[in-house]
């Protein structure tokens, strides 16, 4: 029998968080539909209820992509799509968020090329790897042109704008600890308790470790109210500061969001920042309540108060962001 190596690692996710759009499984055109069904009767759901992350699901990704970089000499892109994807369960209903790492990888290459020096880049990734991989999306393009990502990325921070669909009755903060007895969830998703079962200081099932669960902190709301949220967003943004950068980040996650099914799942989860900001500031966190707050005064002519709140969270998620060049 040949031997088996089982990669298991310590490694905690990368310090990113996730922009999450699920799409109920009758969203998915068949045969896709019934590729889904089979992959999450096999698998099960990775959160049960809105007021369980998807956190372990999250480590479970990333151990894959350190087992493939381990396994041979990296690439820059999969050689194939992934055919797993994230699953949250919501009153009865399945709903389904594909991992789509190969064309995630291929939105990963665009901001490495424009971001890291030209030095770098080339040691990682020499041109010629470049050139095929760009000539390879060019090619899945062509044959797939409608194709959108249900995952957005962003390293070292939370984008102001992603906040814009959420409310503080969205948030979960689950603290980590051991998976038997940790605390409590803090508030509930989907509008803190509807008919999801996810109330205030309800305590998630499982989401973790064997031996511990990994803390966690998101944000859960249905589509509907994530596009009447950011479209007021929008309409005070435009009337009030037309060149802002808030209102051209609203147009972006308003049109990003309108590209999937109107009655899916957005979540926005911390990610492995929950690691690098840690429990008090995660508990004091009321980033999306703030936002919102900001916006109410914008709306009811208070610019001023508008301009403070929008700086002072501004501010907050840049001394975050300076992390990334500590040592």
């Amino acid at each position: 029998m040949q031997d088996v190596t089982a990669v298991r690692t310590s490694v905690q996710p990368p310090y990113a968080a996730h922009l999450r759009v699920y799409e109920p499984l009758a969203a998915y055109p068949e045969p896709e539909r019934a590729r889904w069904q089979a992959y999450a009767a096999e698998h099960g759901p990775d959160a049960g209820e809105a007021a369980q992350p998807v956190a372990a699901a999250v480590l479970e990704e990333q151990r894959e992509a350190l087992a493939e970089l381990a396994a041979r000499t990296p690439r820059a892109l999969p050689e194939r799509e992934s055919g797993r994807a994230y699953l949250r369960v919501v009153d009865g209903v399945l709903y389904v968020c594909p991992w789509a790492t190969r064309l995630r990888s291929w939105q990963a290459l665009e901001e490495l090329r424009a971001g890291a020096p030209v030095a770098l880049l080339d040691t990682a990734l020499p041109p010629a790897v470049r050139e095929a991989a760009e000539a390879d999306r060019e090619r899945w393009r062509a044959e797939h042109p409608d194709a959108r990502p249900w995952i957005l990325t962003s390293r070292w921070e939370v984008p102001v704008r992603w906040f814009l669909p959420f409310g503080d009755e969205d948030r979960c903060f689950v603290p980590g600890g051991r998976a038997e007895g940790g605390g409590p969830a803090e508030g509930g998703g989907l509008s803190g308790g509807g008919p999801s079962g996810g109330e205030p200081g309800r305590e998630p099932s499982g989401g973790g470790e064997r031996d511990g669960r990994p803390a966690a902190l998101f944000y859960l709301v249905p589509m509907a109210q994530a596009r009447r949220r950011v479209a007021r967003a929008y309409r005070a943004l435009r009337e009030a500061v037309p060149d802002g950068e808030l209102v051209r980040g609203a147009e972006l996650i308003g049109r990003w969001l309108e590209e999937f099914h109107p009655r899916s799942l957005v979540e926005l989860d911390y990610g492995g920042l929950v690691h690098l900001m840690g429990p008090e500031r995660l508990l004091a966190d009321r980033s999306a309540g703030e936002l919102e707050e900001g916006l109410r005064a914008l709306r009811a002519g208070d610019t001023a108060e508008a301009l403070r709140v929008y700086g002072e969270l501004t501010v907050r998620w840049r001394r975050v962001l300076a992390l990334r060049y500590a040592n």
